[in-house]
């Protein structure tokens, strides 16, 4: 029996789901989480892919660790808890090429890209969505850069380190897009709130107006004289002779 189960690694807890799967068998389940946390140890605080292959008759099972989805590699490279939610303006962090060949380097064993220059190019454009730069750029840029051959060198040489200098290069240079971010959403949160604030005071305006405008007819209206109550015409009475 395979179970595929995506968790935290070595952070697994128990849950229903494999409760359910592994509880009729009459498998330790506390043994089965413990042995799972101490082989995803090396993957803290990341999201991680297990296979548990278990053997019902025996109660023996063999635990299967593949290599994290590129985003969650991606996240933990560039040291950030997720993504920006608008990649287009927001950008999220910035790694160096070096590392984009790390990943690709893991993770091409699992994938159908043909060589390591596919597999990098894979994981660039996954950079995108990110909201991540590479080496200070965008990684549209960089998705060109790599298929005319820019980094074939360092692809071929299989660098999966940058210099102390690069990183550091990289860690100031992102400094200063934060920090322009940053001013931009309290400029739009200061609009947002100033044009609120104007609509807010322009229905109160238009309320006050109201509210004159019915007092000054109200005061000019004539007043309503009582409807008089019609008289009756007094009906002579017939004399009767005697």
């Amino acid at each position: 029996m395979k179970i595929k189960l995506l968790i935290e690694g070595g952070n697994m807890t128990p849950g229903p789901a494999i409760a359910q799967q592994l509880g009729p068998m009459g498998i330790n389940i506390g043994k089965v989480i413990s042995d799972i946390n101490k082989a995803t140890l090396g993957f803290k605080g990341t999201k991680v892919p297990v296979e548990l292959n278990v053997d019902a008759a025996t109660k023996e099972f063999i635990i299967i660790v593949k290599s994290p989805p590129v985003a969650e590699l991606l996240k933990k490279e560039a040291g950030m808890e997720k993504g920006s939610g608008d990649h287009k303006n927001f950008k999220s962090g910035n790694i160096s090429i070096e590392q984009i060949i790390k990943i690709s380097k893991t993770k091409l064993p699992e994938m159908l890209e043909r060589n390591l220059k596919q597999m990098v190019k894979t994981v660039v454009g996954t950079s995108v969505s990110l909201g991540l730069l590479i080496d200070s750029k965008d990684p549209i840029v960089v998705a060109k850069e790599v298929e005319s051959g820019v980094y074939d060198k360092e692809i071929k040489q299989e660098k999966t380190e940058p210099t102390s200098e690069k990183i550091s290069e990289l860690k100031e240079y992102y400094a200063k897009i934060k920090s322009a971010q940053e001013a931009k959403i309290k400029q739009e949160e200061a609009a947002k709130a100033a044009k609120e604030e104007t609509e807010t005071k322009n229905v109160e305006a238009a309320v006050v107006d109201a509210k004159a405008v019915l007092a000054v007819a109200g005061a000019k209206a004539p007043a309503k004289t009582p409807a008089k109550t019609p008289v009756k015409a007094a009906v002579a009475k017939p004399t009767t002779k005697k």
